[in-house]
């Protein structure tokens, strides 16, 4: 059975996610961004989930989850959840927090990251940032972090690396009018981080409900994935090795 993490696991996708690989038998570590957001899933602590406790907005708590992760010891999987849709935080939360915690957590053998279809009407240009990062929104940021995972699979071979488009789905972000089944927006993401199945022991693939589909032609441009992680590496101070 596999050690897995997943970040934002206090409530929706996060949370079905980690109740699903727990009745599979996984250990599974699921995280928080204060106190009493872990009390409210006590239940996942019951049935034997490890806890962690710390705000993505915020450089120097990002790191301390990091550091949380190592002491409790290698995880086969890392799975990037946790998001914002609007605000200042958004670069912050959907992109920059989870380039560091890939920086700074020690290598698992798959690392999964949560996109968007809406990833596709987001701005390709990583130079932007430079200026602009404070209006990213939050369609630019799940282009980012789909290239980002692409990145990650081309530098890193011995690591499975992949993105994942939920759908649409009725949680707290998606809304109770979301028109995609629940089940499905947390199943692909489950798959590639503990299955045996053929197909999810692949890299570099953005998946949605389990099938390979084409993102943004940049996600796969070299140039712009270089360009982006040139560009988080000086923001956050840590480089991919």
């Amino acid at each position: 059975m596999a050690r897995i993490f997943i970040t934002g696991s206090a409530d929706g996708l996060g949370r079905h996610t980690a109740g699903t690989l727990i009745g599979e038998g996984h250990r599974v570590v699921v995280h928080a961004r204060s106190a009493e957001r872990l009390a409210s899933v006590q239940e996942l602590l019951d049935r034997g989930a490890g806890g962690i406790v710390g705000d993505l907005a915020g450089m120097d708590q990002v790191r301390d989850i990091a550091a949380q992760v190592n002491r409790v010891g290698r995880m086969d999987a890392v799975i990037h959840n946790a998001g914002v849709l609007h605000g200042p935080d958004v670069f912050q939360v959907n992109v920059v927090a989870p380039y560091l915690l890939t920086a700074l957590i020690h290598r698992p053998r798959r690392l999964v990251y949560l996109s968007s279809g809406i990833h596709r009407g987001g701005h390709a240009d990583p130079t932007r940032l430079v200026r602009d990062a404070h209006k990213v929104t939050y369609s630019d940021s799940k282009l980012y972090l789909t290239a980002l995972a692409a990145a990650v699979a081309r530098l890193w071979p011995d690591v499975l690396s992949n993105a994942v488009d939920p759908g649409w789905v009725p949680t707290r972000m998606g809304g109770a009018g979301a028109p995609d089944g629940l089940r499905l927006g947390h199943l692909t993401q489950e798959w590639l981080a503990a299955s045996d199945d053929p197909e999810a022991l692949t890299s570099g693939g953005y998946w949605y409900h389990q099938h390979r589909e084409k993102p943004h032609p940049a996600v796969r441009d070299e140039r712009v994935q270089n360009e982006l992680l040139d560009h988080l590496a000086g923001v956050t101070g840590e480089h991919l090795r």
